[in-house]
């Protein structure tokens, strides 16, 4: 399925079912979510990423527009719907300041592994633990999805973004597994400096090694 949707490219990676929050600053876009208010239209975040737009991206649905400044500056509650693929972006919309997009939705599948899923929500509190972070889902194991980890796993927005890309729970499940493998080492090597920085000026009891 393809179809034309008003597009907000951002330096961010939005997730199906994601909640994000936004405050809009600039004209064009305050003029297309009133626009898609009033006509009840979704719209796509497209990322940015090192200033090149990205061709995936996440159709989003409008919740509510929460606050009007005096500005005219908007802040507005969204969801995340679904993941569109762009086949070709259009800059010039007869009287629209903002772009669009011609998209296609590329079919997701969202059957994991639960076990798998079991052992990625143990290494996250493992890696929130070591960084001293406090993070609890709202939803049971059974109903969490790699989209609700994703934000919480130090993947870096290129990480963010080439997980989007996967369009297969397990995929998913194992890049995240892949990742929060690779990080262990360098945590584990934040955690010794930490207590070095700790011990400095302290009466040290080394282990002499054996050479």
């Amino acid at each position: 399925m393809t179809n034309f949707i008003p597009i907000f490219p951002l330096e961010l990676v939005v997730y199906p079912g994601e909640q994000l929050n936004l405050h809009i600053r600039e004209k064009r876009y305050q003029q297309m979510i009133r626009e898609c208010a009033e006509q009840g239209k979704d719209f796509g975040i497209p990322p940015v990423i090192k200033g090149r737009l990205h061709e995936y991206g996440t159709l989003m649905q409008l919740l509510h527009i929460e606050k009007i400044h005096p500005d005219g500056s908007l802040d507005i509650r969204t969801r995340g719907l679904k993941v569109f693929r762009i086949l070709e972006v259009i800059r010039d919309i007869p009287e629209k300041p903002y772009a669009g997009a011609i998209v296609h939705y590329p079919d997701n599948h969202t059957e994991g592994d639960h076990r798998l899923m079991q052992s990625l929500v143990q290494a996250l509190h493992w890696l929130h633990q070591k960084l001293h972070l406090e993070k609890s889902f709202d939803k049971p194991i059974d109903h969490l999805s790699t989209y609700d980890l994703a934000h919480h796993a130090c993947l870096g927005l290129e990480g963010e973004y080439q997980m989007l890309e996967l369009l297969h729970e397990r995929q998913r499940q194992e890049y995240l597994r892949r990742h929060l493998k690779n990080i262990r080492p360098v945590i584990d090597e934040i955690e010794k400096l930490r207590e070095k920085i700790k011990m400095n000026g302290h009466f040290r009891d080394l282990q002499i090694p054996d050479f």
